[in-house]
């Protein structure tokens, strides 16, 4: 689904009771509008894989203005509330939500075409052969000289950085042992494997990682 939300009185009542909200993301939005600031193109478009509640493409959208927004999601009710957040923001360079399973193989050639990706917060929530299919895809979903923008907490070098984030994986894992932190050189070496002509770092608060890669 492409175009404009509609943005009558009526519309955004409706969608008004859709909306859901997540405290990470009110906490994180503003760290990330910066990083995305400072690397991301000036303009073309953005695609948000796994937008969650929509308070992150509504912010970003604020950010940079001249780079139109496809925010996607899996779930039905999250994609109600990402279309609520844009009509209510009234902002021009958001698209309506689409229906898009990150992790699925060759999304790029329906879904692609872009000169941003975005991903926040997914790969330490799914398997390893899953998070390496949503990285890959992201690379081939970049216009020539676009940029994959990819944040959260990982493992450096195998290791834990705080006590912090060695919990928060045992919890994972013990919820489900598939899932849980991804190590930082891993997801650099698919990066590049995926095609990145470079692959930049920026340490982020709450020890989480940013990294950069250029198609």
């Amino acid at each position: 689904m492409t175009g404009k939300l509609p943005r009558t009185a009526s519309v955004a009542s409706a969608l008004e009771g859709a909306k859901l909200h997540a405290p990470a993301a009110a906490r994180n939005a503003q760290a990330l509008s910066d990083l995305l600031v400072a690397h991301a193109p000036r303009d073309g478009t953005a695609l948000e894989l796994a937008s969650g509640t929509g308070q992150h493409v509504v912010a970003f959208a604020r950010a940079l203005p001249a780079l139109t927004w496809q925010p996607s999601e899996l779930d039905a009710a999250r994609i109600a509330s990402i279309n609520a957040y844009a009509v209510e923001a009234g902002l021009d360079n958001i698209r309506p939500a689409r229906r898009i399973d990150a992790t699925s193989d060759k999304w790029h050639v329906a879904y692609g075409g872009h000169d941003l990706v975005v991903l926040i917060n997914l790969l330490h929530l799914i398997p390893e052969d899953a998070a390496f299919r949503v990285v890959t895809e992201a690379v081939a979903a970049l216009n020539t000289g676009g940029r994959f923008v990819l944040y959260g907490p990982f493992m450096r070098g195998g290791r834990f950085i705080s006590e912090g984030d060695a919990r928060f994986h045992g919890q994972l894992s013990a919820a489900d042992p598939a899932i849980g932190y991804k190590d930082d050189s891993l997801v650099e070496d698919w990066l590049r494997g995926a095609g990145a002509r470079s692959v930049e770092r920026a340490e982020m608060p709450a020890n989480n990682l940013a990294f950069i890669a250029r198609a």
